[in-house]
C-alpha cells in the first residue's frame, strides 16, 4: 500500500468532517450547506492548510457531474425564447460595459491592487464578474423542487447561455482553438438512439448510475481530446438523453453522488489563497454589485413579457457572483495579465454573495409579496402564454403535483368524483402530456401568491392535494393556503416521520407516507382483486 496515499485520504477526510459540522450549523440557522463548506475552505486556509489530490479530483468530477445533470433538464425550445438569449447577451454587454468602466476608472485613480489594470483587463474581470452561479442556482431550485418551473427553467436557461460564452472565452482567451476532430463530435448526435437504448435496459440500480458516470465522464474526455472545453462535453451528453422519459429518474439516481462531489468545489474555493485586510477589503467591497446585476435581470426580464413574479424569483437565484470568475482569474494569473490577489478577491465575493443569495431565495415568497406593488409596477400589460394567471374552472379537488404519485390520485379522484378534479403541475410540458391524455391540467405553482389570490376571489376547491416533489414545495403550498385563509381539507404526501409531523403542524388536515403506507394500499389491492 502506498503509505502517501493514505496520509492524502485521512487528511481530506478530516476537512471533509470540518465540512460536516460547518454546514450542518449553517443548515441549522435557515442557510444551505453549501455556505459552510465555503465557510470551512477559509478556516483551512487561515490555518495554513493546502487542497489536496483527492479534494481536486472531487471538485472536479462535482462540476462535470453538475454539468451533466444540467443537460439532463436542459429543454433546447427554451434557449431560443428571447428571454433566455437575448436578455443574456443584453445583460452580460450592459454589466460589462459597466463594470468594465467602474474598474477602469480605479485602475486610473491608482486604488491598491487596481493599478495597473488597462481597459481590455478591465473588460476582462468585468466579464467574469458578469456571470451568476450554475452551481448555487442548480442546487437551490433542486432542493426546492423548481427546476421545472418556469423561473427555474428561465434561470438554467440564462446559466447555461452564459456557460456558452464562457467556454468561448476561454477558449480565445488561452489561445486552445479545437482540433478538426472535433467536427467528429457531431456523430454523437445521431447515435442518440443508441445512448436511449442502454438507458432504457440499464434497469433502475446500480448499474444505471454507472451508466451516468460513463456519460458524463466519457463526454467530458471526448470533448477534451477534441479541443474543446471537457465540462461542455458532460453538458452536452446530459441534452442528448434529455428528451428520454428515463432521463429524469437517472438525474435522481446521481443525486447523491453530485452533490458529495461538488461539496470538494466549495471547499477549494476557500482555500484558493491567502486572505489579506487589503484583499477582504476589495472583495467584500464587490458584493454589492450583485445588486446591479439583479436589477438588470429584473429589468430585462420583465421587459421580456415575463410576470413580474417569475422575474423577481429567477433573478434572486441569480443573485451572485460565480465560480467561472474564479476561472478567468486563475487564467489571468496564470499568464501573468494580473496579481494573484485577484483569485482571492473573487473567491471572498463569490462566497459572500452566496450567503446573500441563499437568504434571498430562502424568503422569495415574503419578499414578493411584502413588496407586491413595487414589483407590478414594472410587469407588462401583455405577458407570455405559459406565464399567465389561471383559474381552476369550477373545480372542487385541486391536485398539485402531476408526477407518478399524482397522476394516480387524479385518475382515482375522478373515477369516483367525476370531471370536478383538477390537476395543476409548473412543469408545462407535464401539463401539455396529460392534456393530451384528456387528464383536466393546469399549469400554475402552487407557491405562488398572485395563483392563490386569483383562487381566493371565487373558487370552489374543497380538497387540495399536495403531491409536490419535496417537503419545502408542500410547505410553501400550506404556507399560501394558510395566507389565504383557506378552509376546505388539505392533504399531503411525505416520505419520512419527521415530515409528516412538520406538514400538519404547517397546516395539513391529512398526511400520507408514500413508503409505510404503500404497504397498506398493496394489501387493500390485493384483498379487492381477490373478493372479486
Amino acid at each position: 500500500m502506498d503509505f502517501e496515499w493514505v496520509a492524502i485520504a485521512l487528511s481530506d477526510v478530516g476537512w471533509i468532517s470540518l465540512a460536516f459540522f460547518l454546514g450542518f450549523l449553517a443548515r441549522s440557522i435557515g442557510l444551505p450547506p453549501l455556505v459552510g463548506f465555503l465557510a470551512t475552505g477559509f478556516v483551512l486556509n487561515y490555518l495554513g492548510f493546502a487542497s489536496g489530490e483527492m479534494l481536486r479530483k472531487l471538485a472536479d468530477l462535482g462540476i462535470t457531474l453538475l454539468l451533466f445533470a444540467v443537460g439532463l433538464k436542459l429543454n433546447l425550445k427554451l434557449l431560443i425564447r428571447p428571454e433566455v438569449w437575448l436578455a443574456t447577451a443584453l445583460h452580460i454587454t450592459i454589466v460589462m460595459t459597466f463594470f468594465g468602466a467602474v474598474i477602469f476608472g480605479l485602475a486610473l485613480m491608482k486604488f491598491p491592487l487596481f493599478s495597473g489594470l488597462d481597459f481590455k483587463l478591465s473588460l476582462m474581470l468585468a466579464f467574469a464578474l458578469s456571470f451568476s452561479s450554475t452551481v448555487f442556482a442548480v442546487k437551490s431550485l433542486e432542493e426546492k423542487g423548481q427546476v421545472k418551473s418556469l423561473h427555474g427553467r428561465i434561470a438554467i436557461g440564462i446559466l447555461v447561455m452564459q456557460d456558452l460564452a464562457a467556454v468561448i472565452f476561454l477558449a480565445a482567451s488561452i489561445g486552445k482553438i479545437p482540433s478538426l476532430w472535433a467536427l467528429l463530435l457531431f456523430i454523437l448526435i445521431p447515435l442518440r438512439p443508441l445512448f436511449h437504448y442502454f438507458l432504457k435496459k440499464a434497469g433502475h440500480g446500480e448499474l444505471m448510475i454507472l451508466y451516468g458516470l460513463v456519460l458524463a465522464l466519457g463526454g467530458a474526455e471526448l470533448f477534451e481530446l477534441a479541443g474543446v472545453k471537457d465540462d461542455l462535453g458532460a453538458l452536452f451528453m446530459g441534452l442528448l438523453i434529455s428528451s428520454y422519459p428515463k432521463s429524469s429518474e437517472m438525474s435522481k439516481s446521481m443525486l447523491g453522488f453530485k452533490d458529495l462531489f461538488l461539496v470538494g468545489f466549495f471547499l477549494s474555493i476557500g482555500m484558493s489563497g491567502k486572505i489579506t485586510l487589503e484583499v477582504l477589503t476589495i472583495g467584500v467591497l464587490l458584493v454589492p454589485f450583485i445588486f446591479v446585476k439583479s436589477a438588470l435581470f429584473y429589468i430585462l426580464m420583465t421587459r421580456f413579457k415575463l410576470r413580474s413574479r417569475t422575474s423577481l424569483l429567477a433573478t434572486l437565484n441569480l443573485t451572485n457572483y460565480s465560480e467561472f470568475g474564479l476561472i478567468v482569474a486563475a487564467i489571468g494569473v496564470a499568464n501573468g495579465w494580473i496579481m494573484g490577489e485577484w483569485l482571492i478577491i473573487i473567491a471572498i465575493a463569490l462566497s459572500i454573495s452566496f450567503v446573500v443569495a441563499a437568504s434571498l431565495t430562502g424568503n422569495e415568497d415574503r419578499i414578493y409579496k411584502k413588496f407586491r406593488n413595487f414589483w407590478i409596477r414594472f410587469q407588462s400589460k401583455e405577458r407570455l402564454p405559459d406565464d399567465s394567471l389561471l383559474d381552476t374552472f369550477g373545480a372542487t379537488i385541486a391536485i398539485f403535483g402531476m408526477g407518478r404519485v399524482g397522476t394516480g390520485a387524479y385518475d382515482k379522484m375522478r373515477e369516483l368524483h367525476g370531471e370536478t378534479v383538477v390537476g395543476i403541475d409548473f412543469d408545462s410540458e407535464k401539463v401539455k402530456l396529460h392534456l393530451s391524455t384528456g387528464r383536466k391540467a393546469l399549469h400554475g405553482d402552487p407557491s405562488d401568491a398572485d395563483f392563490w389570490e386569483k383562487v381566493e376571489e371565487g373558487h370552489s376547491i374543497e380538497l387540495v392535494m399536495l403531491t409536490l416533489p419535496n417537503l419545502e414545495a408542500n410547505l410553501d403550498a400550506l404556507r399560501q393556503l394558510r395566507e389565504i385563509s383557506f378552509h376546505g381539507n388539505v392533504a399531503a404526501t411525505a416520505r419520512y416521520p419527521d415530515e409528516e409531523e412538520r406538514l400538519r403542524e404547517a397546516g395539513a388536515t391529512a398526511v400520507f407516507n408514500i413508503y409505510t403506507e404503500a404497504g397498506t394500499g398493496f394489501a387493500d389491492h390485493v384483498m379487492a382483486k381477490k373478493l372479486t
